[in-house]
């Protein structure tokens, strides 16, 4: 069973905060003769220490200061940085509108030369129509209540598709067969959605599984995670995009993908799957 999907954000928390434990140790302090060098309270140091509290850019800098290691504050506040983002709160995310991480991910597709997805939630971005794409986008917005700029979001989005034509790029996409039946939009959108999936389904650059509702599982329903070769795994919750990068964690996902993989039906199978959810929204 994959582990918590923000374990791999709090292990590195763990791991900047052991670097400025040594630090210390290195400079012959003790967490209260720091704290007063730096100026706080000694609970905060031990919060910091613990990896209760992660240290801002000026906590970094005073720490290092304190423990006459200035030369070492640039690097661990990049450190740092780089371990907030594996945990991005979709409000943090789109506080502006969604339009700037849609576009970001194009970047991300496109150095990713094979993405293994599962989705028990919706179609994939890549595989979205434009009505799909803004009637969902547009209740994202509506829940979350994001600046509306939904139009240039989905644009940003549905540009993704074009991986599935050039550079090389493959996807495996494992998709439950309740997505199909999940409505976004007018049952004409669903209807446009699907043959959608129908027309993608014989591209060479495409292999689409669906697990049949009904069957006997070997795995658990999950929530949505995309694999990006073999170096991160984007979880998606309502709340937040998981960054997950550990290498143990990594092998869980790819675990649980080829067990979900193998639950799943392809080609005439997949196919007849989708008309049939087709006939009820046409």
């Amino acid at each position: 069973m994959p582990s918590s999907p923000s374990s791999s954000a709090q292990a590195a928390r763990v791991a900047v905060a052991a670097r400025l434990r040594e630090l210390m140790l290195d400079a012959g302090l003790e967490g209260r003769e720091l704290a007063v060098r730096c100026g706080w309270n000694p609970s905060k140091t031990s919060r910091i220490i613990n990896a209760k509290t992660p240290p801002s850019d000026s906590d970094i800098k005073a720490w290092c200061r304190a423990c006459d290691a200035e030369d070492q504050a640039a690097d661990l506040i990049a450190t740092s940085r780089a371990v907030e983002s594996m945990y991005m709160e979709w409000r943090r995310l789109h506080r502006a509108g969604m339009r700037k991480t849609q576009e970001t991910l194009l970047a991300e597709y496109e150095q990713t030369a094979l993405t293994r997805v599962y989705v028990s939630n919706v179609v994939p971005g890549f595989f979205q129509t434009t009505a799909y794409a803004t009637a969902l986008l547009r209740m994202i917005r509506q829940f979350q209540g994001y600046p509306d700029d939904v139009t240039e979001a989905v644009a940003a989005r549905v540009a993704r598709s074009r991986f599935l034509y050039e550079g090389g790029h493959r996807f495996v996409v494992i998709m439950e067969e309740a997505v199909l039946r999940h409505r976004a939009g007018t049952r004409e959108t669903m209807a446009g959605q699907l043959r959608h999936l129908l027309a993608v389904l014989p591209l060479p650059s495409v292999t689409l599984g669906i697990i049949p509702a009904g069957g006997e599982r070997t795995m658990w329903p999950l929530e949505a995670f995309y694999l990006h070769d073999s170096r991160r795994s984007v979880v998606e919750t309502l709340t937040a995009e998981i960054n997950v990068v550990q290498p143990r964690e990594l092998t869980d996902y790819a675990r649980a993908f080829e067990q979900l993989a193998k639950m799943a039906v392809y080609g005439p199978a997949a196919k007849d799957i989708i008309t049939a959810a087709l006939v009820d929204f046409a």
